[in-house]
C-alpha cells in the first residue's frame, strides 16, 4: 500500500530531528514507501466546498542541518489525499479551531489524524473533565471568588491558562504565596478565556508521566521529571525523560478511556498522569514518540502507521 500522505504542522525547518515527533512519523511514512506533502495551516482555502492547500512535496532524513526537501508549491485538492496528519503544534486559537472546521470537508474519505472533529471538541484540558474521579481536583472559571474559595479548600494550587501547551504560564501558588491577586489580573489583561486550577500534586517532584495510547491502547510512556527549583515537568522547560514502566492505577486509567479515545478517533494520544492522578489528554500534537524510542527501543511511530494503514484498507 503506497498512500498519498499530507502533513498540516509548522515550518519543517524548524523541527528538532532529535525530539519531534512528527519528524519520525514522516519518516516512519517515507519508509514504508508512503508518499508526502508539507504544508502550513495558512495554506488551507476551502474554495466553493473543496479544500484546497498549496503544498510542497517532502523528502526527510536524519541527517542534522540537511534532514528535508521541499519541492515547489502546488495546490492540490486535499480530498484526493488518503491520509492528513493533523500535526500543528498549540496554541489551541480560533486558528486552530478553524483548520478543524476546514478538515471537517474532506474527513473521513480523506482520513485526518487525528479526527478534526474530536480534535476541536477535546482539547488537552476539557476532554479530561469527562472523567473527574480519575483527576485531581480541578476547577474552570473566570470567576475570582470562585479560585479564591477553591484556593482556601484546598491551599496549595496549581493555575494554567485553559488553552495553554508545553508548560507556559503554569504557576504553583503556595499555601503562603500572596501574588494570587497579581496572577489573576495579568491572566485577565491577556486573555477573556478561563483558567484551570487543580489541586497541587507533590508527587510531581518525582515526576509528570507521559503515557502514549494508540487508537486507546497504552504502548509507551516516560517519566518526566522536573528540574530543580522547577514545578513543572514538561521537557520544553527542562523536565528530563527518564525510563519507566506503568503502575496498576495508571493501566486502570487507560482502561477507562481507551474505548472514548478509540471511539472519537483520536489514533495518536499523549495523556499526563502524576501520581494518581490524570491531569491532561493531548490529542493535538502529542509528542515523546523519540523519547520512548531512546529508553525503550520501541518505536511507536510504527504501531501509528499500522493503525492508519489498518482503517484506510477497512475504509
Amino acid at each position: 500500500m503506497s498512500l498519498a500522505v499530507a502533513i498540516q504542522m509548522d515550518p519543517i525547518e524548524s523541527v528538532s530531528i532529535d525530539g519531534d515527533s512528527s519528524f519520525v512519523l514522516a519518516l516512519e511514512a517515507q519508509r514504508r514507501g508512503h508518499r508526502l506533502w508539507h504544508y502550513l495551516p495558512g495554506d488551507l482555502a476551502l474554495d466553493r466546498g473543496r479544500l484546497f492547500a498549496t503544498v510542497r512535496a517532502l523528502e526527510v532524513r536524519r541527517v542534522k542541518g540537511d534532514h528535508f526537501t521541499l519541492g515547489e508549491p502546488e495546490r492540490v485538492d486535499l480530498g484526493t489525499m488518503d491520509v492528513v496528519l493533523l500535526r500543528q503544534d498549540p496554541p489551541f486559537d480560533m486558528g486552530y479551531i478553524t483548520t478543524t472546521h476546514l478538515l471537517d470537508h474532506i474527513h473521513p474519505k480523506t482520513l485526518v489524524v487525528n479526527n478534526p472533529t474530536s480534535v476541536r471538541n477535546a482539547p488537552e484540558k476539557l476532554l479530561v473533565t469527562h472523567f473527574p474521579d480519575l483527576m485531581p481536583p480541578t476547577l474552570i472559571t473566570s470567576r475570582w471568588d470562585e479560585i479564591r474559595a477553591f484556593r482556601a479548600e484546598f491551599q496549595d494550587i496549581i493555575v494554567k491558562p485553559l488553552f495553554g501547551n508545553g508548560g507556559a504560564g503554569v504557576f504553583h501558588i503556595t499555601p503562603g504565596d500572596e501574588n494570587l491577586t497579581a496572577l489573576l489580573e495579568m491572566f485577565a489583561a491577556r486573555t477573556r478565556e478561563p483558567l484551570m486550577i487543580q489541586r497541587y500534586e507533590p508527587a510531581v517532584r518525582a515526576g509528570d508521566k507521559r503515557i502514549i495510547l494508540v487508537d486507546g491502547e497504552p504502548m509507551g510512556a516516560i517519566l518526566r521529571v522536573p528540574a530543580a527549583g522547577e514545578a513543572r515537568a514538561n521537557m520544553h522547560v527542562g523536565g528530563q525523560p527518564v525510563k519507566t514502566a506503568l503502575t496498576p492505577r495508571e493501566e486502570e486509567i487507560c482502561r477507562r478511556i481507551g474505548p472514548t479515545l478509540r471511539d472519537q478517533g483520536l489514533i495518536f494520544v499523549g495523556i499526563d498522569v502524576i501520581g494518581d492522578w490524570l491531569t491532561e489528554i493531548n490529542v493535538t500534537s502529542p509528542t515523546g514518540l523519540q523519547e520512548v524510542a531512546r529508553l525503550d527501543g520501541v518505536h511507536l511511530e510504527r504501531a501509528i502507521w499500522d493503525r492508519i494503514e489498518e482503517k484506510r484498507q477497512s475504509a
